[in-house]
């Protein structure tokens, strides 16, 4: 690679994480980053992201300035929700540039939103560029890693997988989608009023997994619960005393003829070795061979995503034009 232009939309925990990966990566130049608050327009990015000295690229919380700085590949980190993100990922895709984005139900669009889906293709197709959904869940631990592990397999009958791991690094919106902070009350009432959503992607990644390996599910099925804190706990997002909810205990199934094809669990919290829990990423696979996966402690969620969303810009730079997926793609690696 050499010199290829990236802009970031979305300066917080992820954005700012990213902006700080691209300027320490030879080959790539950061030239634009859009921010949401206005508070951090017409500041140095430097200043937003928390970094010494000057980088000479200066926020702005214009689309317009941001799409005149003509980047090869913007990385999208504002939202995890494909129609929120639609009207900014449009008019990217029409200005000609490729996007990562790091929103969880673009990791599989087609299985929440197939309309949106449609016409996020038909753009970028016309555009003549490329747009990926990626992260470390949805976008690798569940669904990429899986699938090549099955590479291996000459027959796959089931599969279970589970990932524990610490959201602490995340920011202000997984917190409150995830039920961070909140009395179990809040926690029931946020689930059935929708602002409380656990993880956001089991339907995009079961999805993934079952269409690549050209499995037929009847249904998806999803359980969540609240993880109470016994200890008091804290990160620079939200604070959580004894007896609130620390995290969710989320379940998703992919059921075919009344049984189990695909079970994916995610309980995650912030700090949990705070109570001696212990994070990792467990994938088994039912088949010819059978395939036990754990990777102890689990990989860093934040660092994870942050790394998915820029490693995968040679790949997106390179693919034909249109909606892709991690399934689509060359395996994903880290460059120099």
């Amino acid at each position: 690679m050499n010199n290829i232009k990236v802009a970031v939309i979305g300066l917080g925990a992820m954005g700012g994480g990213i902006a700080k990966m691209v300027l320490g990566k030879k080959g790539l130049s950061l030239v634009g980053a859009y921010a949401r608050r206005e508070a951090k327009a017409g500041k140095d990015l430097a200043e937003v992201i928390g970094l010494d000295g000057q980088t000479g690229v200066i926020v702005t919380n214009s689309m317009d300035e941001l799409l005149a700085a003509r980047a090869d590949v913007v990385i999208h980190a504002v939202t995890s929700f494909v129609e929120e993100a639609y009207p900014e990922i449009v008019k990217i895709l029409s200005a000609g540039q490729n996007i990562v984005s790091i929103a969880e139900e673009l990791a599989y669009p087609q299985v929440g939103s197939p309309d949106l889906t449609a016409k996020i293709d038909e753009v970028a197709r016309a555009g003549g560029v490329t747009v990926l959904g990626t992260g470390i869940n949805p976008g690798f631990v569940l669904d990429a890693l899986i699938l090549t592990l099955t590479g291996a397999c000459i027959e796959v009958k089931k599969i279970n997988a589970s990932r524990v791991n610490d959201l602490s690094p995340f920011g202000s919106t997984v917190m409150r989608t995830q039920g961070v902070g909140t009395t179990v009350e809040e926690f029931e009432k946020g689930l059935e009023n929708g602002t409380i959503v656990g993880h956001i992607g089991f339907p995009e990644s079961i999805g993934l997994i079952a269409d690549t390996l050209g499995w037929e599910l009847d249904e998806v099925v999803q359980t969540r619960e609240p993880i109470i804190s016994n200890t008091y706990r804290e990160t620079p997002y939200v604070k959580v005393h004894p007896g609130m909810v620390a995290g969710c205990r989320h379940v998703g199934i992919g059921m075919r003829a009344g049984e189990p094809l695909i079970t994916l669990e995610h309980p995650q919290q912030i700090h949990p070795g705070e109570e001696g829990i212990e994070t990792g990423d467990y994938i088994r696979i039912e088949g010819t061979p059978e395939i036990n996966m754990a990777i102890k402690p689990e990989i860093p969620g934040g660092i994870g995503t942050i790394a998915l969303a820029v490693n995968m810009i040679p790949q997106v730079i390179n693919a034909e034009p249109g909606l892709t997926t991690m399934a689509d793609l060359p395996i994903p690696r880290a460059f120099a």
